[in-house]
């Protein structure tokens, strides 16, 4: 193994080669970021695990694409880091859209933590409803309705510019936006399924992932 990590990143901590220490803060970033990530849901995933479901969506194709997603935002980025295997597919950028990134990807984790912290005990990883389940529409959700969604956007649109690796990079942006079309799609029916006519007003009244006026909430 120690063959195989030298080669890659971790000899380039030490380079002296102002392109690879840019390059090395950039991938530097991206995992103290996915770490930040996971300890910001490490409380509600418990929360979660212990909560009573009422309703569960989660199909075949459902965990199909958690699945994907997990390989092109954690696999592949960690065989780019550790490895020099990716190393056919690599690009560069100019610095400051590296730098862009970080940008994004702290933008991202504000999001993510905000979304969390609104949700609390209603958040779940799957399409499900829960016990005692409410619709949320305060906080960061009284200006956008899929703020988690919103986070993975800026995630995947800063991946690319701070990993600068075709299958590292950009391949998540590219799985994120069929993820997306087809999950959301599938979570809206639930939640109308769930709350009707509350949801339906709601969703005419608050932008997807975007917000509709940057005033006051509605």
């Amino acid at each position: 193994m120690r063959s195989i990590i030298k080669p890659a990143r971790l000899r380039a901590l030490f380079s002296s080669s102002p392109l690879e220490h840019t390059l090395r803060i950039f991938d530097a970033v991206y995992w103290i970021s996915m770490i930040l990530e996971i300890l910001i849901r490490a409380p509600y995933q418990k929360t979660w695990k212990d909560g009573t479901k009422t309703v569960q969506r989660d199909s075949i194709v459902e965990k199909v694409l958690l699945g994907l997603l997990a390989v092109f935002m954690f696999v592949l980025p960690l065989v780019y880091f550790i490895t020099p295997w990716l190393n056919f597919a690599n690009y560069r950028l100019p610095d400051w859209l590296g730098w862009t990134g970080i940008v994004l990807i702290i933008c991202s984790l504000l999001v993510f933590w905000r979304s969390h912290y609104d949700l609390k005990s209603n958040w779940s990883p799957t399409l499900e409803i829960r016990k005692n389940h409410t619709l949320i529409t305060t906080g960061i959700f009284a200006y956008i309705r899929h703020p988690m969604y919103a986070s993975q956007w800026l995630w995947v649109i800063a991946q690319p510019l701070l990993l600068q690796n075709w299958l590292a990079g950009p391949t998540n942006l590219l799985f994120f936006i069929v993820f997306y079309l087809l999950r959301v799609r599938a979570e809206e029916k639930m939640m109308i399924d769930t709350f009707g006519k509350k949801y339906l007003d709601y969703k005419a009244s608050v932008g997807a992932i975007i917000p509709r006026n940057f005033g006051k909430p509605n």
